[in-house]
């Protein structure tokens, strides 16, 4: 039993649901739950926002009597779309802190862990609660855990705009990541929104058609399933899975330190014959190829990981889908194992449904393109002093913002420089 899954704010919470509905009903769960699961049956999962509906509908949702009713923590009241309000808490000691509430959680699950490796956090980059409340737990938790991995699920704002604070929220809430964690899977909500609407068959959002956020929520989950639901090859002779996915993950496809942020896509078929290329392809179809200058993006590495019955088909087109993926990725000439696939004869479809799914993670400097976006914007409104004074009043300080500026241009720049 390897991970710990924290899910804070309601976008956390939502993606939680999500994936825990695709966990818990996934073919030969029995066999694969022991990763997700401590020794009484119930999910090692730690679920956190400062209002409680997300989190008793998450409940209500899941396999009754899945989570342990000590790790769902909920306040009673919000933080305010504010990353200082949701990184100091309340000031108030009728309300104990969310956080030492979460840490505590925590701390029980990991003690509970045969061999504890790390913990997968679901979060948003613009909540008071996403932002804010998980940048101080990934600053704790590398602090208290300091040989275990941090992986971030986080979800990017709507450029058109959430929230008036949502520049200041992402700059902070990038900047703690870069710092503490060893991994960011970044979804963008703008991306999810065409991509599932391209899944799903519909025009752009604009022409009329609507994709539901809880379609979004579940395309977001399902690239979680394919890159870190339990396989084959990382199972025990006698057939328990260890829950070693994330970290190999990790490991495959962050080979500088530095450049953490992961560019995911999947495609999927139903039906008896897999055309492997094809998914390829589709996965392709959404990859950003040019900045917004103009310069064309480049990866260092990526990790294809198939899922279906017809694995064995996937093994004899191997050459030709890493080809195409990683000319579509546009892997750096300098890392000669760039590319790499993983693959599993078990469906995270329906049963009864022949489905199959390529998932493609890479490490990608389209990143720095969301970096960039956020510096401008929330530079622009700290010289205009706009919103500030919500963040002063919380604890903030200016030194936070300016670690913030330096942190999103010095990764923005060194992936500019990848494909050197």
């Amino acid at each position: 039993m390897s991970a710990v899954w924290l899910q804070v704010g309601q976008c956390g919470n939502q993606i939680g649901q999500e994936w825990w509905q695709v966990v818990t009903s996934a073919r030969n769960r029995e066999a694969n739950m022991y990763p997700f699961c401590s020794l009484d049956g119930k999910l090692s999962a730690v679920c956190v926002d400062s209002e409680p509906k997300v989190v008793k509908r998450l409940q209500k949702r899941v396999k009754s009597g899945s989570f342990r009713e000590s790790n769902l923590i909920v306040g009673k009241q919000g933080r305010g779309n504010n990353w200082a309000y949701g990184y100091h808490g309340v000031r108030s000691e009728q309300e104990r802190s969310l956080f030492h509430r979460t840490m505590e959680s925590l701390r029980k699950e990991v003690e509970c862990k045969d061999c504890y490796s790390g913990t997968v956090l679901f979060h948003s980059l613009s909540g008071g609660t996403g932002a804010g409340l998980s940048s101080r737990l990934c600053e704790a938790i590398r602090d208290e855990y300091p040989l275990g991995y941090i992986l971030a699920a986080s979800v990017a704002p709507h450029q058109a705009g959430e929230s008036p604070l949502q520049h200041y929220n992402s700059l902070l809430c990038l900047s703690w990541l870069q710092r503490y964690t060893d991994g960011i899977l970044l979804f963008h909500n703008d991306e999810v929104l065409k991509r599932t609407a391209f899944l799903q068959g519909k025009d752009a959002p604009e022409g009329g058609q609507q994709v539901s956020l809880s379609a979004m929520n579940t395309y977001i989950a399902s690239c979680l399933a394919g890159l870190l639901y339990p396989l084959k090859i990382f199972t025990a002779q006698r057939g328990i899975s260890m829950g070693t996915e994330p970290w190999a993950l990790l490991r495959s496809i962050c080979p500088l330190p530095a450049l953490k942020f992961l560019h995911t896509a999947q495609a999927n078929t139903r039906g008896g014959t897999v055309f492997w290329d094809s998914l390829a392809s589709s996965v392709a179809h959404s990859v950003p190829r040019e900045s917004l200058a103009g310069h064309p993006h480049c990866s260092s590495a990526l990790l294809a990981v198939a899922r279906g019955l017809q694995e064995d088909s996937f093994l004899i087109s191997r050459a030709s889908v890493l080809k195409k993926l990683k000319q579509a990725y546009h892997c750096a000439p300098w890392n000669p194992f760039s590319a790499s696939c993983w693959t599993d004869p078990v469906s995270l479809g329906a049963p009864g449904h022949n489905s199959h799914a390529l998932t493609v993670c890479a490490n990608h400097s389209s990143a720095a393109d969301l970096l960039r976006r956020v510096e401008q914007r929330a530079r622009l409104m700290y010289k205009s002093n706009a919103f500030l004074h919500w963040y002063w009043r919380h604890g903030c300080e200016e030194a936070d913002f300016e670690q913030g500026f330096e942190t999103l241009l010095s990764v923005a720049e060194d992936y500019s420089r990848l494909g050197d």
